[in-house]
């Protein structure tokens, strides 16, 4: 499929104003995106798990203005106008316009809130720009009643992608798959699509506790250490690497290995953070709590055989993902070990889940 695709034919209805309500997830990937081309395309695949209880809801008002002259919009988060959300979605819709058409017709009210503190530390990107551009499809919709689920769906993720490159891999569940790879048929650099093979029972209602390291603003954005990998002197090792292990989840998926899981999954994640060490300039987002955190798991799985293990985002949050058998467990062992490394001893309890859906 090419972007030219998803440049909509003249709407069959016209409407006034209304209002599009959608709840959308985050996700946290298992093989890592890091480095991108023009237009918010990945240099490797990813695969991901979405979350369930970290969302965002998203309300768009939308109503017909006199005329079509410039984007116009305000932002709500949690009811607190927040004008300096602003530019971003600005951005957004400059990116997005050849494809929403009617962007320019209409005043919009967007009005968000996340199921977790904004200032978390839990990237809120993804599910937000996820529930913003399934909001505005869904206006499309109402533009053209003959469009399938599966375009909506389709559109829905491109468009999420433009904002946010994660973003697309949050619309559906359980595991999602984006950027072309050889082994799966349907993939696509421009969109997110369901993950199509057999998942064994091991991986079903998987657990994520996301202990909150820091919640500061990172000191690189994530914008910023993509482009680092364009002259980085491992890329593209690391992007084979990648490759091959999306390869090798689909027999550890299948088979339900679970070791094999943890040694792709806690390598990617070190993976993740030795291009941010390796680049030019080099940075480091890892605090030391997270290092700890890191050996406090190693040592807890050797001393028990538990299966839990870790993978980090572009930050210093820990995310500990283990089967749901495992759940008592592991939470005493947070409790009891791992809190006094989260800062103000917050840590979230999540699982995996299905995706968006209207509200």
């Amino acid at each position: 499929m090419k972007e030219e695709q998803f440049i909509p034919k003249p709407y069959i209805n016209s409407i006034d104003d209304g209002s599009f309500t959608w709840s959308s997830p985050s996700n946290i990937a298992l093989v890592k995106y890091w480095g991108k081309k023009q237009h918010q395309i990945p240099e490797n695949p990813s695969v991901s798990f979405t979350l369930s209880d970290c969302k965002t809801i998203t309300k768009l008002s939308f109503s017909k203005k006199e005329s079509a002259s410039d984007f116009s919009f305000e932002v709500f988060l949690d009811d607190e106008k927040k004008d300096d959300f602003k530019p971003k979605i600005v951005t957004f819709f400059k990116r997005i316009e050849n494809y929403l058409p009617f962007l320019k017709d209409y005043h919009f009210k967007i009005q968000t809130s996340n199921s977790f503190p904004h200032s978390s530390g839990i990237a809120s990107s993804a599910s937000g720009m996820s529930a913003l551009a399934l909001c505005l499809m869904s206006i499309e919709r109402a533009l053209n009643p003959k469009m399938t689920n599966e375009y909506f769906i389709q559109k829905a993720s491109f468009l999420a992608r433009l904002g946010s490159g994660s973003a697309c891999r949050s619309l559906e569940g359980d595991l999602v798959v984006w950027g072309k790879h050889k082994d799966i048929d349907g993939s696509s650099d421009l969109f997110g699509v369901k993950y199509p093979f057999r998942v064994h029972e091991n991986f079903k209602n998987y657990q994520d506790t996301i202990l909150l390291v820091d919640k500061g603003e990172k000191q690189v954005s994530s914008t910023v250490g993509h482009n680092l990998m364009h002259n980085h002197p491992f890329a593209e090792e690391r992007f084979k690497q990648a490759h091959k292990n999306l390869s090798n989840l689909i027999s550890v998926f299948k088979e339900g290995n679970i070791d094999a899981f943890v040694e792709i999954v806690e390598s990617e994640a070190l993976t993740l953070h030795a291009m941010m060490m390796t680049s030019l300039p080099y940075f480091v987002l890892m605090k030391p709590n997270t290092l700890e955190i890191i050996n406090k798991i190693w040592t807890f799985r050797k001393q028990t055989g538990s299966k839990v293990c870790f993978t980090l985002d572009a930050g210093a949050n820990v995310h500990m993902l283990y089967p749901e058998k495992e759940t008592e467990t592991v939470l005493k062992f947070v409790n009891n070990e791992l809190v006094a490394y989260c800062q103000n001893g917050h840590y979230i309890c999540d699982k995996i889940g299905f995706g968006a859906k209207q509200l």
